[in-house]
């Protein structure tokens, strides 16, 4: 589905990816692991749209999308979960919902509400509330539903466990385990490389702009230089 080949990106003159290569196949749960600053969110941007690359290709479906914007995209089927949820705080709960469906007809917009107000009934008791009162956990399930307002076939997931009690992290990775049984792909960034590796299907470990590892989910959570680095083994 997805295809990354010497991908590069730089903030000015600092080089933030050098030569990613990649790839998300279709219903696949993808993990990326790595320190802070290793470049994951600029990797998520690039592949969004949001972040300009400056060398490399990005492949989806076989089309070439290097260089198209951000919202051609979302209506290829890639959406993006942000880092640090970014809810419209003064929305409601359902217009925030309402506002990631944009791209889509009327009736799949109100189907796929049902859908999402299913997963997080929460979301449904509150719809009406500004998003900026609601909990951390239930921004980020809030962050989430928007995407998938969307109908992504191909999802990027930026930190969803950040700042969420241990209870709400366990909630939130089984609604990820839920969407990729539903046959969407998911490209997983998380600082927890030991819940992001464990439900992964493959994963990638990024250093300093490079990928360093590749294998299976279970092959990193075994590699002993993951353990050390990144598991506290």
């Amino acid at each position: 589905m997805l295809e990354v080949s010497a991908l590069e990106s730089r903030y000015g003159r600092i080089p933030a990816l050098k030569g990613i290569d990649l790839a998300v196949r279709a219903g696949e749960l993808v993990a990326l692991v790595g320190a802070n600053g290793a470049g994951k969110t600029t990797l998520l941007r690039a592949l969004s749209g949001v972040q300009r690359v400056s060398g490399g290709r990005v492949r989806y479906e076989g089309a070439d999308i290097t260089n198209a914007p951000p919202e051609r995209r979302v209506r290829l089927g890639i959406v993006q979960v942000p880092e640090g949820r970014q809810v419209f705080g003064p929305l409601s709960v359902e217009d925030n919902l309402r506002l990631g469906g944009y791209t889509r007809r009327a009736a799949e917009s109100a189907s796929t509400l049902e859908r999402v107000y299913a997963m997080f009934p929460v979301l449904r008791q509150r719809r009406q509330a500004p998003a900026g009162t609601l909990s951390g956990g239930q921004q980020q399930m809030l962050a989430i539903s928007r995407a998938l307002m969307a109908r992504p076939r191909l999802l990027l997931l930026d930190e969803p466990s950040m700042g969420l009690a241990p209870r709400l992290v366990e909630e939130i990775f089984a609604c990820v385990q839920g969407l990729r049984a539903a046959d969407t792909a998911i490209f997983l960034v998380d600082q927890n490389a030991r819940a992001a590796l464990a439900i992964a299907d493959r994963g990638y470990v990024l250093e300093t702009g490079r990928i360093v590892l590749a294998g299976s989910g279970a092959e990193l959570l075994a590699d002993a230089s993951v353990q050390a680095a990144y598991l506290g083994l």
